[in-house]
This record gives structure tokens, sequence and C-alpha cells, in this order.
């Protein structure tokens, strides 16, 4: 055989017995016969280094060629060694440094590339500095200490210079190695380099900055090291980024201990030697090291006074470099250039795929399933390792049929067709290892791989696009960077050159990789290489899932079979169906909802034009081919066009809308339409059941949001819908969830990241205006939108024959008329008897319609009572069959509960009312008969499913009162409309629902209700009560009913009572009645503030204080009042009325008024009587004025949880003003004494008269005055009254009130005389400040302190401001604990830009610049704060976040003021120490931060 003619590999190790013939012949002095004795046995590279002299003797070679032969093979293995040497420490290819302040990016280094970033100091301070350490000459005893010494210097250097950096350990350096050179290290144990490092943080910084030094130094970073032929290596490079953020080091300095001075600290106590690190130039200095300088602390001193001017350099930087979200369309463009336009991968321009992948990770594999579904005709795949476990030839061979094959297999050495038979070209994958790998080839370096695998993969290129093997512009190249292209001479862009050559262009070439930086870089390497610019067949702002997502949505088999979410600009994820599932309170709306399925869309159109909700599949339906669009309502357009963007823009974590409709108006429709257009751009989801763990809704909304983004921030907020809640309470507890958990999971970002769409009935159909967070939904159709309804008929006339009983469509088509409603009714009842089975059913429906809204009964249920039997050959009848002519009534519906099942409902609100009213009027069926048959057959209750929900609606219209006026909220509107059309049948309905709920507080507390206000059969009254009160000992809203019970009792026998004067016996039986009441609301009062304590205990129950105790016993004051001024004793003059108020003061006992009594003997019966009930008399003012006092304090000081005034109570604050007017002219009159000279004495006791007369004897009733409107007069007199009282030896209250009195008065006129001087107030405030204080003066006297001692300019006092708030909060904790739970303190007044009491402005002052319908709104979402009229009024403060609290600066040089956020998420962005600004409001619980920004 002849020799090879070709190169040689360096290394001997490699070369065949041919290549050894062949090296052997060309050595001078040795004749070819030798070379042909060394081939024949075989010799080849790896023997021939075993040979000796005397070996090659043995095989007949002379001696003198022996030695030739042994010296010359020594030459070659000692120049092998030496080129490895050099080409060791030969520069390789530049390379960009692993993504700054990442950790899951897939990118790796390659040993011996360059990184182009050079060792340098700081630039912009963002763009990181860098420090590369070797790493390689150090012990295992020393490496770690190394390691942290190096990173806490030049940790300390960054943070003082305010500079991101990254210190890189296993990069070379000069002299030895190039400066920036991969070298790598081998580390055993990652976990130890994160642990030692967190110690030498807490060791080398000072106590107060180690927390800031574990937030700015980032944990340790791994990055892989491969081998120059890409094979994998044991080495990585570690890494430590640096970000000093200037919201967490703001203007402080870092000094470090060296590790040698913390050992040497531990041996002997010495002074510490400080560092002081900055960065200069590409090394770390320490500006405290010893120097021959003259000035050694010049440098330092200088560079410390600087701190503040880089800090806010730093800032301003930060601020430039925000990250944005910017909205890409790049899924759109992948979705078009994979299919060819198309967009339909069945439907794809391209017939086949061809993929040129480079190294893969395995993090990537996750997201690649889409490689599957492409089936690729050829994979050229350059990882020498793709076939080893963590490689993707391994991993798609587990999916797909693969085919094995080398580059040198695709050389045409035969017919193309049969060359192509053989690599089974089209009936499976071509995987090509073009970079060896398999079947002993070896991978080449980047240097080496173009001259020793170049021309092969040419041909593999060549021959794949010839067009008899693919055909012409039908296949798609897809470039796929799973790992960065940094090098000219990487085998992809000679790949991409060859392709782009045999394409003639770049029509059939796509370039996928997942970040930025990778797409920068190939795309410079093809303009350098190809003149080309790259951009527009690139995809790289999508990450992997989100490529895989998108591409998989192409495919119908996948639409059917997989569901997916949106990732922004079209593009999308796959949505794991085991997330999915996890998310099992929520109804997750997908990007391709209903697209594949096969519905019946007659059945389902059918069911919502009768009245059936609304499914997804009725917008899907609509938007198909030959379909009129879905009916866009007037209002749909403003909620897409100017709520959602506005609401978008908001700078909150969840903001809110309501949808407030009246039933059967379209709401739910238009809510689930809204959704409907919006599930590309959000991601849209309903909540399943009302009644679910609101906890647990806030966190799937929050996995929802963050589903598949890790480093980075959501693209696409979610939108969700809650429908038919009850309560606005409920609605915000949910809100204020979702917000928490977004800030535990520390989400922030500039716009509202959920939005939640909350669709509510209003039961009003009074037209309301649309404001900004609500949109109304009447029962009044526009032109528009009834042409619309019109031309909507004519399409589903041509498709269904029943059109006419499509009733839900036909009400809204006829714009809601009610005649039109009434002969449906009519006409479909004209056969109704009740002794039939269905029609019953029917009539149950009905009314539980009309009276609970969502009202349904099972599909089982209905199945039992109608007697639907299985068929045995078609199966269950259906139960619509079962309600016979009926049908057209019902609907379908799923209902979600503890269960999901299927039921039927009322097809319209109104169709049930106008039922309900024929069944009435023409049939003769009562509403009492109706609910008698409810709930007196058994029948209805024997099915499982479903049972719940119905005795849940049976105790709903029952038991629901509506509260908006007090006659009407007595009873449920079933009850009361029973009660009006049949009197007397509302007891037996009440006493069979007692039967049917036998262990029912709220049924047993109903009856008591009923029988004390209906029946006034008290005992009757009592023995429900009781009974009540057995099943639920501890709630006080069943206690209340039992006081109740008696304070009605006692307020019939009073006004039964006709005679003028109270008899002896009925004085004592009145008296004795009013003890039990009083014992009864005590015990109420006592209960509700243990209910309290634990709901302020649990925090997930916001229900309020139980405030019926303090009331109820008011009220049985009043009654007392009323008694006694019907007795004889206290009853014939002024001067009797005058005594009896002395007496119920407790001031004269009675034994004193009966000596004094001239008709004693007359009265001594009233008098035994009376002294029996001495300690109700004695104490009547005192608890009336206590619980006067305490109601007060609650209204006054606690508003709702958004810090407003709770207008929901005012029915109760009516009724407390009603009482205290009774009150007041018993026990706060006074004679007047006209033409008299009047003592001192008395007038000081008329004043306060006055005083407690207006409620201006507590400081929550003069802050009251802010609000109540009061006459101007009657506040100067009341300021007059104090300032007179004040000269008279004043109690501390008297001067805190005095205080309060002149500042309430300023606020409502500020030029009135009689407001004293601010200097004098202040003084008077500093003077109580320094006496003796009572514990009940702590709350009202450091509230005002606070606010006027808050510093505009310095006042020795301010001093102790810090104090003043800590003891406020205090006094707030105990004086509010068992009320304030569900509520937030009112701000009562906010700090303003003037001085004097004109720093303070009233809540009212700013209400006055709103609209009032727009307050509550722009409160809630912090619009108001951007209104100009309520910026210029106000001052802004600046502070630092510390914990939950801002430390706000003051004037005065060192004092900070803790201040608490109204909302806790504004703060949840910012770490600690950042600095803010922000409006202060005052509340009796501190002062609160409202309108938080980051300065």
């Amino acid at each position: 055989m002849k020799c090879q003619e070709e190169d040689l590999s360096p290394d001997i190790k490699d070369w065949n017995k041919h290549q050894v013939k062949q090296w052997a012949a060309k050595l001078e002095g040795v004749e070819e016969t030798f070379a042909e004795i060394l081939f024949q046995p075989d010799i080849s590279g790896p023997s021939l280094l075993l040979l000796d002299t005397t070996d090659l003797n043995k095989m007949g070679i002379t001696f003198g060629p022996a030695k030739l032969v042994i010296h010359a093979r020594d030459e070659v293995v000692k120049l092998e060694k030496e080129e490895s040497h050099s080409l060791k420490n030969q520069p390789g290819r530049p390379c960009k440094p692993y993504p700054f302040f990442r950790y899951h990016d897939t990118y790796r280094y390659m040993e011996g590339s360059i990184l182009d970033n050079i060792e340098s100091g700081p630039s912009n301070l963002i763009e990181p500095c860098h420090e590369y350490k070797a790493f390689i000459h150090t012990t295992d005893e020393t490496k770690m200490s190394k390691f942290t010494a190096e990173v806490i210097r030049f940790a300390a250097a960054c943070m003082n210079s305010r500079t991101n950096g990254t210190i890189h350990f296993g990069i070379g350096d000069k002299p030895e190695f190039t400066h920036g050179q991969v070298l790598g290290v081998v580390v055993e144990d990652k976990e130890s380099y994160a642990n030692e490092l967190k110690s030498a943080i807490d060791a080398c910084f000072e106590y107060k900055h180690k927390q800031t030094a574990q937030m700015c130094i980032k944990p340790p970073r791994f990055v892989e090291v491969l081998n120059k032929n890409m094979t994998s290596s044991d080495k990585c490079v570690i890494e430590v980024d640096m970000v000093p953020d200037s919201a967490i080091c703001e203007e402080s300095i870092y000094h470090t201990l060296n590790v040698d001075t913390i050992k040497a600290r531990k041996k002997a106590k010495g002074k510490e030697t400080k560092q002081f690190f900055i960065r200069d130039g590409s090394s770390s200095r320490d500006l405290l090291a010893l120097t021959t300088s003259a000035k050694p602390m010049e440098e330092y001193n200088k560079f410390v006074d600087k701190v503040p001017q880089l800090s806010q350099h730093r800032k301003k930087e930060e601020e430039k470099h925000l990250t944005v979200i910017k909205s890409s369309t790049q899924g759109s463009k992948l979705s078009y250039m994979i299919t060819g336009g198309s967009s339909s991968l069945d439907k794809s321009h391209f017939e086949h795929y061809v993929i040129v992948a480079n190294k893969s990770h395995l993090r990537q594999f996750e997201s690649l399933g889409f490689l599957v579904e492409l089936n690729p005709t050829a994979v050229l795949d350059f990882d020498p390792e793709s076939n080893q476990k963590h490689g993707l030839e391994y991993h798609l061979s587990q999916q797909m049929t693969v085919s094995v094959h080398l580059p040198a297999q695709y050389k045409i050495t035969e017919a193309v067709e049969d060359m192509a038979n053989k690599l089974k070209l089209t009936r499976g994958t071509s995987w090509v290892f073009c970079n060896g790998g398999i079947q002993d080839e070896t991978p080449s370096d980047i240097d080496q791989w173009l001259m020793d695998k170049g021309a092969s993969i040419r041909d593999v290129i060549s021959f794949l696009c010839r067009k008899d093997v693919l055909p012409n512009k039908r296949f798609l190249v897809i470039f796929l960077l799973m790992s960065t292209v940094t090098e000219m001479k990487d085998p992809l862009v000679e790949t991409f050159s060859t392709f782009w050559q045999e394409l003639k262009g770049t029509e059939q070439i796509v370039c996928i990789c997942d970040n930025e930086k990778a797409f920068t870089s190939w795309k410079d390497l093809l303009q350098a290489r190809c003149g080309i610019d790259i951009s527009r067949r690139c995809i790289y702002e999508l990450s992997f899932a989100e490529i895989n997502g998108t591409i998989l949505s192409l495919l119908s088999k996948n639409r059917r079979a997989s569901r997916f979410l949106p990732c922004g600009g079209g593009s999308k994820v796959l949505f794991e169906k085991k997330v999915e599932r996890s998310l099992n309170t929520l109804d997750v709306l997908c990007v391709n909802q209903c697209e594949g399925g096969n519905e019946d869309e007659l059945v389902i159109e059918e069911n919502f034009y009768k009245g059936g909700k609304v499914s997804w599949w009725n917008f899907y339906f609509s938007e198909q081919p030959g379909s009129t669009p879905f009916i866009k309502r007037d209002k749909f357009h403003y909620i897409m066009n100017t709520v959602i963007p506005d609401l978008s823009s908001l700078r909150k974590p969840c903001a809110l809308f309501n949808l407030m409709h009246i039933p059967g108006c379209g709401g739910t429709t238009l809510a689930m339409h809204t959704l409907w257009a919006l599930r590309e751009s959000f991601r849209c989801a309903v909540l399943k059941n009302n009644d679910a763990d609101f906890t647990e809704v806030a966190e799937q909304v929050v996995k929802l949001l963050m589903y598949d983004h890790k480093e980075q921030l959501p693209r696409v907020p979610v939108l969700l819908m809650i429908d038919d809640f009850d309560e606005m309470e409920k609605v915000y507890d949910l809100q204020q969830l979702i917000e928490r958990k977004c800030t535990e999971k520390n989400i922030h970002s500039k716009s509202a990241e959920v939005i939640v769409l909350n669709c509510m009935r209003s039961e009003s159909s009074d037209p309301t205006e649309t404001t900004e967070d609500t949109v109304i939904i009447g029962n009044n159709l526009s032109e528009k939108e009834q042409k619309l309804f019109e031309e909507k008929l004519v399409e589903i006339e041509k498709i269904h024959k029943n059109a006419e009983t499509f009733y839900g469509f036909m009400i809204m088509k006829k714009n809601f008329k009610s005649e039109y409603v009434q002969g449906v009714a009519r006409n479909t009842l004209k056969s109704f008897n009740i002794n039939q089975k269905h029609a019953q059913l029917l009539a149950v429906l009905v009314l539980l319609s009309v009276y609970c809204k969502g009202a349904s009964l099972s599909i089982s249920l209905c199945e039992e009572f109608l007697g639907l039997q299985p068929k045995p050959v078609c199966g269950t009848a259906k139960v619509e069959d079962g309600f016979g002519k009926f049908s057209t009534l019902i609907a379908r519906c799923q209902v979600e509960g503890k269960v999901v099942f299927t039921a039927v409902k009322m097809i319209h609100s109104s169709i049930a009312q106008h039922c309900l009213s024929e069944l009435t009027t023409t049939h003769s069926v009562k509403k009492a008969d109706i609910t008698d048959l409810l709930l007196t057959t058994n029948k209805l209750y024997e099915s499982t499913q479903g049972k719940d929900k119905l005795l849940q609606d049976v105790h709903h219209v029952l038991v629901k009162r509506n509260l908006s006026t007090e006659e009407e909220s007595q009873f449920s509107p079933l009850i009361q409309d029973i009660t009006k059309e049949t009197p007397g049948q509302e007891e037996m309905v009440l006493i069979n629902a007692s039967k049917r709920f036998e262990k029912d507080a709220v049924i047993f507390q109903l009856l008591a209700r009923y029988y004390y206000l209906k029946k006034k059969d008290f005992l009757e009254a009592k023995h429900w009560a009781q009974k009540a009160k057995e099943l639920s000992k501890d709630s006080s809203y069943i206690a209340d009913t039992s006081a109740q019970v008696h304070k009605h009792e006692l307020k019939n026998a009073i006004a039964k009572y006709k005679e003028q004067h109270i008899s002896p016996d009925k004085l004592a039986m009145f008296l004795g009645m009013a003890q039990s009441a009083v014992d009864a609301f005590k015990e109420t009062q006592r209960i509700a503030k243990k209910e309290s304590v634990q709901r302020l205990q649990d925090k997930r129950d916001n229900y309020p204080f139980n405030t019926s105790g303090l009331l109820g016993e008011i009220q049985v004051g009043v009654l007392i009042i009323e008694m006694l001024e019907k007795t004889p004793v206290f009853s014939s003059d002024n001067v009797r009325h005058d005594i009896m108020s002395q007496v119920l003061s407790g001031d004269v006992n009675l034994q004193d008024v009966e000596k004094n009594d001239q008709r004693h003997s007359k009265h001594k019966s009233y008098y035994a009587i009376l002294r029996s009930f001495e300690d109700v008399l004695y104490n009547l003012r005192h608890r009336m004025k206590v619980n006067f006092d305490l109601l007060d304090n609650f209204y006054v000081n606690l508003g709702s949880r958004f810090g407003m005034k709770d207008s929901r109570e005012q029915v109760a604050q009516y009724e407390l003003s009603r009482c205290f007017k009774q009150y007041a002219n018993l026990f706060c009159k006074t004679a007047s004494l006209k033409n008299k000279i009047v003592s001192t004495l008395f007038k000081l006791y008329q004043a306060r008269q006055f005083l407690e007369m207006q409620k201006a004897d507590t400081y929550c009733g003069i802050l009251n005055f802010l609000s109540n409107n009061i006459p101007t007069e009657i506040m100067e007199k009341i300021a007059r009254q104090y300032d007179f009282l004040c000269n008279y030896n004043p109690d501390v209250l008297t001067k805190i009130n005095f205080i309060y009195a002149n500042v309430v008065l300023s606020r409502i006129k500020l030029e009135s005389p009689h407001i004293k001087q601010y200097p004098k107030v202040l003084d008077v405030l500093c003077q109580v400040l320094r006496e003796q204080i009572p514990l009940s003066a702590n709350l009202p006297l450091h509230f005002i302190a606070v606010m006027l001692l808050w510093p505009q300019q310095y006042h020795p006092e301010c001093t102790r401001l810090g104090r003043c708030i800590s003891q406020m909060r205090t006094a707030y904790h105990t004086v509010m604990k068992e009320m304030r739970n569900g509520k937030r303190p009112v701000v009562h007044f906010f700090l303003g830009k003037k001085q004097g009491y004109e720093k303070l402005v009233p809540l009212g002052e700013i209400k006055r610049l709103i609209k009032p319908e727009e307050f509550a709104y722009m409160w809630e979402n912090g619009k108001i704060w951007k209104e100009k009229k309520v910026h210029d009024l106000l001052c802004r403060v600046t502070g630092e976040v510390k914990n939950n609290f801002i430390l706000a600066d003051t004037c005065i040089q060192g004092l900070k003021l803790p201040v608490t956020p109204m909302f806790q998420s504004q703060i949840g962005g910012y770490a600690e120490g950042s600095k803010v600004s922000f409006f202060t409001g005052f509340s009796v619980n501190g002062p609160y931060a409202l309108d938080i920004n980051k300065t």
C-alpha cells in the first residue's frame, strides 16, 4: 500500500501505522525499507512510543538507522510538549463575561479564551468593573482565605466607589498569562464558598454595615469552563458580583478589617486596624494604608467628603438604567418566519426543517419540545458531547427517531437518491455530529476545526441544499444558538456562511437565541464575515420557554391538546397541566382557549341565548368564519380604550375597577367579553368560588403572574375577574392580600401587575354616572346597541328553529320592556298547577331566584324530585324534559362550591320576578305557600349533590336583610313580602324554618327578632333568644338579640302605659326590665370585646367591632329617663327634674331626696322601689357618658381601611345623636339667671355644661367639628369657654381640649378673633407636657403634640417628638385594642406648606378640592396626590426606609421621626435605607406616609 499524503498530528499517540511509515520514510539517513519493516508488524503511534534501539535491532533495523529513528521520535515528543505548553499559554479568542447579576443563563467559558473587559475602575458606576485572579498558586489550606480576603477587599472598594463590579477567580493575568485569559479552577464544594463568604462579610465589616454588605455582595456564581474542542472539563470560573444600590448604601462609608487583624484580635486585645478601600484604576487601594506622605489622611478625608456627591451620581445613573420592559413583537415575528407567513405549522410554507445547534445546557431541555414537533430532516450538531446524558442528541433521541451520521457520509460517492435512501433522510432525523464525538472521531479545537472538518461540513450543506434532496425554497434552516458564539473561527459562523452562499440569501434562514448579548455577538460576527445585517432574521428577546410555547401553539394538534399563556408581543408559553391544576381557585383563560375543541355549537348557543351564563365557547364561535361578531356593548370600548390603560399605568401592585350592573343586563357577559378580548395581552382568569380562602387565591394569582419568569419581571399583568361578591369589603380584602403577596415576592414595576375586575350586581335601577373606577351597566340599550341586537337576531333565526324561546336574548333585544317579560311569563305559565311536581319545582326555583342571586337547583336534585329514571338504552331523560312546557324558562349552569356540579337556574332575573307575580295573581300561589313547600318537602333535601348549596340559598332568603334603611332591614325581603301579602303566614314559615334548620342559631335569632318586633310576644322571643345563645355562646350578635328582647319589652311596656303617672308596681316592673336589659347589653359588650381581640390575633378576619351593646345600653338609659319623668317623685316641676338629674348623676342619694320631699309619705312606696335599683340609677349618667365617649372615639378616630370615615355607620350615629339630645336635655341644661349676679363657680359650671351639651368636652367631639358643619358661632363660643376655664386652675384634660378648640377653630375660621396666638397655644402644650399626665390624657395629648411640634423650625420641645409618637402609639393600642379590628385610624390632618395653624390641613379641605363621587377612588389608587391643587397645598417630606417604617427627615439636625406607610405595599419594593419622599398625614396611631416615591 502506498503512503498516504497527509499532515501528521503533532501528538504521536494519534498516528496510525500508515502515518508511522510515512514519517519514518521521510527521515534523513533512514532507508524506505526500514519504514516498511515498521509497517509490517503494525507499529502505530502508541507502540512507537514504547520502542527502544534493542527492539528495532530485533526487527531487523541496523544500529545506525535505529538510533536515528529513536532520536527523531524523541524530538517529536519534545516538540509536542513545548508546543502544548506554548499553546496553553497562547491567547485565545476574545469572549464576553457572564451576564452581570444573573445566575440562570446558559453561558460557559472556553479554556484559553480572553475576556474582552479589562480590569478597570469605575466608569458610569452601573457598568461593572472587573478584577481577575488566576487562583492557581494556592494550597487547599489557603485557597478559601485567599478567596474571601480578595472578595472583601474588592467589595469594599466597589461599595465605597459606588460602582458595580465582578471579581473573577480562574482568570489569568500578566505576566504569566494573557490579561483576562480563562484558566478555570477545580471546585469540589461550591456551598462552602458561599458559606465562608457570608461568614467573612460578618467578620470584616462593621456591625452597623453587615446587613448592607450582605445585600450588596451577591452569592458566588460558578461558570462552567469548556475545553477548546467544546468538551466539558472539571473546571469553572468563580465570580462574585457587587451591586452597591443607592437605596441601600446611601451616603455611608465602609471600613473593613483584614483577616490577619481579625485573627490577631482573637489572640490579644489591641486596637483594631481599619482599612478603607476604593477602586483606583484596575486595582483596589487602601486609603488608610501607612504612607510617607506629610498629610496621610488628606486623600481619605477628601474622598469621604465627596461620598454624598458620589451617591447622588450613582442614583442618577440607576434611574437612567432602570429596566424598562419593552413591548416586544418577536412572538409574532417568530410565528411568521417559522411558517413562512402562514402562522400555522399545519399549513406551513416549509416542508422540511434543518437545525444547526451548538453546545446546549441541561436547563434548556425542558423548553425544546418544539424540535420534536418540527421533526427536522437534519440536525447539524456542533457539540461533541451531544450523545452523552447532558447532550441534546441524547435528550431528543428519547422522543424521536434519530439516525446518527458523520459528515463524511454526505460526500457524494454515488447516486444522490441512493445516498438519501441510505441516510434515511426523510424517514427520520439525520443527526450529523459536526465536531466528532462518535465513532472515535476526535473533536477539534476552534482553531483547527476549519482545517480538520470544514470541508466535510461543506459537503453536508451542499448535499442538503440540492434541489433533488430537499425541495427548492421549501425548507428552513434554523440556527439554534444555545451557547453564545464569540469567535470568528467558530464553526457556526463558517456553517452560516456556507448556507448563506448555497441558499443565495437569508430568506430560508432563521437565527434563534434567548438573550440580546448573544444576538449582538452573532450579528457582529456575521457582519464581519459575510457583510450582512442578520437582525431581521433573528429572534432574541424571548426565552426558550417562550420560543417553545410560541412554536408549539402553531400546531393545531397542540392547540387542541395543550394550552398556552401570553408572554407579550405575540409570544406564548406552554401552560403545564400540573401548574394549571395547582391553580384550583382560578379558571384560567388561555390564548388558544377552545381551539380544536368539538363542542356542540348549537347547544351552547341555545343555552346562552335562552338565558344561560356566557361561556368562552360563545366568544370563540362568534369569531369563526360566517358568524357575526359578538355584540360589543357601548361600555366595552370605554373599558378597553380608557379604563384598562388607565389602571395599567397605576404604580401599585393591584388595581381595582368595578363593573356594576343590574341583574340580567349583561354585566357578567361584558366582563367576560373584556377578558376574552384581552387574553393575548393579559393573563386572564376568573375566580371560581367566592368562598375560597383569599390567602390561597392571592398566592395563585401571583403564581400565574410569575409563571415561567425567572430572573425578569413579568411581561404581562394578570386580569382577574371576580363575580357576584356580596360586599365591597371582601373585594378590598382580596385586593390587599394580592398586594401583600406581590410585596413578599419582591415584584415591583412602574405599572399595575394585577387588575381586579369586580363584576358586582347593583340592586338600584337608578342610572349612576360612570366614574374612573366604576362602570355602570343599566337596563336601557342605546340605539346603537339595539341595532346590533336586531342584526344578531336575523342570524339567530337563520340557524335556530326555536329562536322565539331565546328569552334571555329577546329581553335585551326588547330593551327590557316589562310588557314583553310579563307576556312570556303569563303565556308559559298558563297550564301551571301547583299540585304537579314539575310546577312545584319551578315555583321553588322562581322564589329562590327572586330573593337569592345566583340561586340554582342541582340536576341531581331535579331528577330525583321529578322521578326521572335512567333509560336502559339512551341513559337518563333530560331534566329539561321533566319541566315540560316550563323548560323554556330554565337554563343549565355549572356551580362551583365545595364540589362542582351542574344545575338549572332561571334564565333571567326579570323572568323570575314576573313568574312569581304571575303565580301569585293568576294562580293564587302565594309566596308563603311556596316557602312552606320549600321548607317542608324533605324530597328536596335528599339529593347529596347540591344539597349544601340549596340549604345555603334557603338560609339566605330567610335571613339576609337589606341594610338601606332601618325599617326595611328588620327582616329579609322575602319575610317582609310574605308579611305584606299574607299577614300572619310569616310566623308559620319561620317555625318551619326552625325545624329545617334545627341547629342553627341564626334562624333561632330570627324567630326571637320576629316575636319581639312584630308579635310583641316577649316570652316567646326570650325562648328563641335563649335557644340561639345555647348554640352560639360566643357571638356578640346573638347576645345582642337577647338584650334587644329585654329593651323592646321595656319600651313596649312604657309605650302601652297610658296613665299620666306610673304606679309603684309598674315602676318596679319597668326598673326590673331595665336592669335585665342593662345587664344583657353589658354581656354583649364583654363578648364583643373578646371577639374583636380574637379577630385581631387571627389577622384574616376584618369584621369590625360590634358596637350594638354600647348603643343598646344608652337606649335603655334613655328609656329609664323617660320612665322616671313619669314618676311622681321626679315629675311635678323643674326642681324635681333637677333632682332626678342629680340622682342619676350619683350626686344626691335617694334617702336625702326622700327627707326633703314634702310628699314623702305619699311617695314612700316609690322611694322603696327606687332604692332597690340604686346601682342602676346612681351610675346611669356615668355609664351613658362612658358609652357616648367610646362610640365617639370609635366613629371619629376609626374609619374604613383606606383611612376615611365609614358612611355605612350613619344609621347608628343618627340614633346616637337622638339619644344624646335626651341625655343633654336632662344632664347638661342650666337655669338661665337673667339680671342676677352669677358667681364664678356657677359660670364655670355653666361653661362645662355647655361644652358637654355640644360634645365639646372631649378631644374626639372637638375633632368631629371638622366634618359635621358646626356653625362658626358655636365653635367660637366653645373656644371662649375653654379660654375662660383655663383661667381657673384647669386640669390637664381641660388644657388639652383648649388646644384642640383653638386648632379646630383656626381650621374653620382662621380670622376669628377668639383664636389664641399660635405661640401661646404652643406654650400651653409645652407646659402640659411637663406635668403629670393621667392615663386618659395620653392619647389626645401626644396626638396634638406630634402635630403642633412637627418641626418646621427649631423648638426645644421638638426633641421629645420621637417619644411622643411612641407613647401615642402605645396609648392607641391600649385604648383601641378591642375596637380597631377591620379599621384604620382616620387621618384628621395633613402637613401643609405654611406655618403655624395653617401647617395643618384638614381632610375636609382636601375633599373640597375633589368631586365627591371621585374622592374615594382617587384616595384608594393614589391619584388624589397627583392633583395640582392638592400637591400645592401639602408639604412633601423626605426620609429613609427602615424595616416597616420610614424615618422622616426634619429641619433639626439628627432628628428623624418614625412614620408608618398608609399602604405597606408602597415601600415593599424599596431596600432598607432607601431614600423616599411622601406626604404626611396625622392620625391617633401616629403619623402616616402617603404617596411614597423614591427620591
